[in-house]
Parts: structure tokens; C-alpha cells; sequence
């Protein structure tokens, strides 16, 4: 189960990776009417979100950017921005590596159950370090919709 965990987490990010591939720095940042989000920020959100369930509830150390949870954590908004954002490459970069350091310290401590288990927002109880992990596929998925969606008010 655990290789099809992290196969399906590597999937789903070249997935989302490929996307984007190519797109401007002013597509990404386009608000279509309607929508509070672009996707730039569902790019980062999904970075965050991850990094935080991956690691933080597996009581690892984050690579989270310092502003990244003042721009991309729930509730955010570009509307709400006022500092330097960062690159689509460097996103990229960052959404490309994630996967490789999950797989790398996390491989085999799928079954251990977290210090402090966590509640969604949907009410689902996640305790253990492949249930957070399985439901960032949910999420990703999620946050892809939206990035698709988004390309074809913005192209």
C-alpha cells in the first residue's frame, strides 16, 4: 500500500506540473470574474497544504518559505497580497522536489500514527502519517480541477 501511496503522490504532481507547463507569469496571475483564486495561488496552496500534512503532523521539519502561509494557506487570497511573490519556475521547483523528500524520509512510516491527529474541514479523522498523505491526493485533485478550470478562463 505504501508504494502505491507515494506512486500515486508523484503521479498526481507531474500531473499538475504539466498543467502549468509554459504558461505566463500574467495567465497565472488572471482572476477570471467569478472566482476569488488564480493559479498561482492554487499552486502554492497545494505546496503548503502538502508540506504541512506531509511533514508537520509527521513531526519533520518544513521547507516552507517564510511568506508562503501569509499567501497560500486557507482562507488567502491574491486580493490580499502585497509582497513579493514567487516565480512559476520557482514553484515548479518546489512542487518538483516535495514528492522526491515525502518518498525520501517518509517511505516507511506510513502505518505510524501521528502525535496529534487532525479533523478536515469535511470531518475526516486522519491519525496516521499515510492518511494524511493519502488525503493530499484528494486535495491535489481538488486544487488540479481548479487550475484546469481556471486555464480556460485565462487563455
Amino acid at each position: 500500500m505504501e508504494q502505491i501511496t507515494l506512486k500515486q503522490l508523484d503521479f498526481i504532481r507531474q500531473s499538475t506540473i504539466k498543467a502549468v507547463a509554459g504558461l505566463s507569469e500574467n495567465t497565472i496571475d488572471h482572476i477570471p470574474e467569478g472566482f476569488n483564486n488564480n493559479i498561482r495561488w492554487n499552486l502554492g496552496h497545494i505546496y503548503t497544504v502538502q508540506e504541512k500534512f506531509a511533514f508537520h503532523f509527521a513531526g519533520e521539519p518544513l521547507q516552507l518559505p517564510e511568506n508562503f502561509d501569509r499567501l497560500f494557506a486557507k482562507g488567502t487570497k491574491p486580493a490580499d497580497w502585497n509582497e513579493e511573490l514567487p516565480s512559476l519556475e520557482e514553484l515548479l521547483a518546489l512542487l518538483a522536489e516535495q514528492p522526491k523528500r515525502i518518498q525520501s524520509i517518509l517511505q516507511d512510516r506510513l502505518d505510524e500514527s501521528v502525535a496529534k491527529p487532525f479533523t478536515t474541514g469535511s470531518g475526516l479523522l486522519l491519525s496516521t502519517i499515510g492518511e494524511f498523505l493519502n488525503f493530499t491526493l484528494y486535495h491535489e485533485g481538488m486544487h488540479f480541477n481548479a487550475i484546469t478550470t481556471l486555464k480556460r478562463f485565462s487563455i
